[in-house]
């Protein structure tokens, strides 16, 4: 939608309408890592116009976006909930130096594990680091506190955590936008070492202006309007954020009811004057009791949902069972279909290998996990982005090497982009006695979460050409030498003749598995003939396109 259509209702998604408002608030930057579900806000800002950027990994992505703001300028990051804990590192410092222009980092997370590996819950976050955060409900909420979210950011000096959840991202539900900010204030850079330097002198003053600051926003919580006070019957109050608050005033309609929209810090005098008023107060929430924590520990009698409930989304009929304190065996969902690797995918040929060769595979995050199903069964761990090879290095290290001959790290390219170099360079650093091969599948894009691009694409988020990086050159550049590519054709005994002798000759050795997603191909030779055309068209001594086979 054009950023001119600014005062039409519209039916979009969270991420969306938090794209949206980030255009409508004159955010200068989006820096992100794709991971569902918050890829779609980056993607749609920047189709909308807005400046948007890929970055290797969520700890990058949030030290560019906190470079823009002490520039003075407006930044988001954004990030899946595994994907703040890359993040951490910077997020807990620049808790301590504010920041200049708003700074709001949006962690999407996943209840009910659609697409993760675990079922974290960040809230906890907004209380270890110390920031603020702000929960919306659905796509209206998304886009009208992201809008505020931001003239808060600017006004106390901190970066803000945006939590949104799985359905609220991907939910569709009516938006009415308003006009864009009129007066955005210009980038400038102000010196202020004190601030932005974190030695221990300059940080214990701003730890101890970080807690005053956060209990100010306490005390100006109790008024703000981001919370909401819904008058209902007495006898019932519901305590709730996000989207456990449309599912709770669905299943209860007659019951009070305590929206919280900014959850840390809290309102305390308000929460407490609520359930005062009610005689029988009770939090619905997904996930970990955090707010039914957090009220109790106010002194507060409130209920907090049985234990089995703190597992997958909520909905309307699960509420309910809440509020009946349910407790009985729930009913199984139906069976889907398993998940699988496509066929004519590379991958493929590259598990049935490894399948055959009885290899102990350490396996990561993407497409490839599912080499861990039928008919492959040929993934032995799973922790986190870029853990294949360091959790392979610690098994080789341990085990005696008629135990650790075969076993092999297998990663993706955008993941070995994203955390695998650090892996790499522990193996050339500490190198097993009998060597260790590293098979990097090169698929030519970020397959899992809908085919964005990396580093080594030498495309940029919107798909233009931008500086690749070639993992044979930086691969031999770190001190390996046994570096071998190779198209992992289905039937090729060619693929297992080379792991064969990777794995015989008790050195360093990668191997690079290189054919593209068979679901993006046609869109990559589209993008490269795209981007020949116009290189040829703005210079034709120059329009050689950089293709991958």
């Amino acid at each position: 939608m054009p950023a001119t259509e600014n005062t039409q209702r519209i039916l979009i998604s969270g991420d969306e309408a938090v794209s949206l408002a980030a255009l409508h608030s004159g955010v200068a930057l989006g820096a992100g890592y794709p991971g569902t579900p918050s890829t779609e806000i980056l993607e749609t800002f920047a189709e909308r116009g807005g400046r948007a950027q890929w970055c290797p990994n969520e700890k990058v992505a949030l030290e560019v976006a906190i470079g823009a703001s002490f520039a003075g300028a407006r930044a988001i990051a954004t990030m899946k909930h595994v994907g703040l804990n890359v993040a951490a590192d910077p997020l807990f410092t620049v808790a301590y130096t504010g920041v200049s222009g708003a700074l709001i980092i949006i962690s999407a997370d996943d209840p009910g594990l659609a697409s993760s590996q675990n079922e974290q819950d960040n809230r906890r976050y907004a209380v270890a680091a110390g920031v603020p955060m702000f929960e919306p409900a659905d796509s209206q909420e998304a886009y009208d506190f992201l809008r505020e979210a931001v003239a808060f950011s600017e006004k106390w000096k901190t970066p803000v955590l945006f939590r949104v959840t799985t359905r609220v991202c991907h939910a569709k539900t009516l938006v009415t936008p308003r006009p864009p900010d009129p007066a955005v204030p210009a980038p400038a850079y102000t010196k202020d070492i004190r601030s932005r330097v974190m030695v221990p002198a300059f940080a214990k003053p701003a730890h101890l202006r970080l807690r005053k600051t956060l209990a100010d926003i306490a005390a100006w919580n109790n008024t703000s309007a981001l919370n909401r006070l819904i008058p209902g019957g007495k006898s019932l109050g519901i305590i709730a954020s996000g989207i456990a608050f449309a599912h709770a005033r669905e299943a209860a309609p007659s019951a009070s009811f305590l929206k919280l929209g900014l959850t840390h810090p809290l309102p305390e005098q308000l929460i407490t004057d609520f359930v005062k008023s009610v005689d029988r107060a009770i939090v619905i929430e997904e996930g970990d009791p955090f707010l039914a924590d957090a009220i109790r520990a106010l002194g507060l009698n409130v209920e907090s949902k049985p234990p089995m409930f703190r597992f997958g989304e909520l909905n309307v009929n699960r509420v309910r069972r809440i509020l009946a304190n349910d407790t009985s065996p729930e009913p199984l969902p139906p069976p889907g279909k398993p998940p699988g690797l496509c066929e004519g995918c590379g991958h493929r040929a590259v598990f049935e290998t490894l399948r055959d060769l009885g290899c102990v595979v350490s396996g990561d995050i993407g497409c490839y996990t599912l080499g861990v199903l039928p008919p492959f069964g040929a993934v032995d761990t799973c922790v986190c982005m870029g853990a294949s090879i360091g959790v392979a290095l610690g098994m080789r290290h341990v085990l005696p090497p008629e135990k650790s001959a075969k076993i092999v790290s297998v990663i993706g390219d955008s993941t070995f982009m994203h955390s695998g170099l650090t892996g790499l360079v522990e193996m050339i650093y500490n190198p097993p006695q009998n060597g260790h091969t590293v098979i990097i599948l090169d698929n030519s894009t970020t397959a899992m979460t809908g085919h964005q691009e990396n580093p080594g694409t030498g495309r940029n988020l919107l798909h233009d050409p931008t500086g690749r990086v070639v993992f044979e050159n930086l691969i031999r550049g770190l001190g390996i030498n046994d570096v071998h590519i190779i198209d992992p054709r289905p039937g090729d005994p060619a693929l297992g003749e080379l792991i064969t002798s990777c794995l015989g000759n008790g050195r360093l050795n990668v191997i690079i598995a290189r054919r593209p997603c068979i679901l993006a191909a046609a869109r990559i030779r589209e993008y490269d003939r795209r981007n020949a055309a116009r290189a040829a068209a703005t210079c034709p001594c120059e329009h050689t396109p950089d293709t991958q086979p």
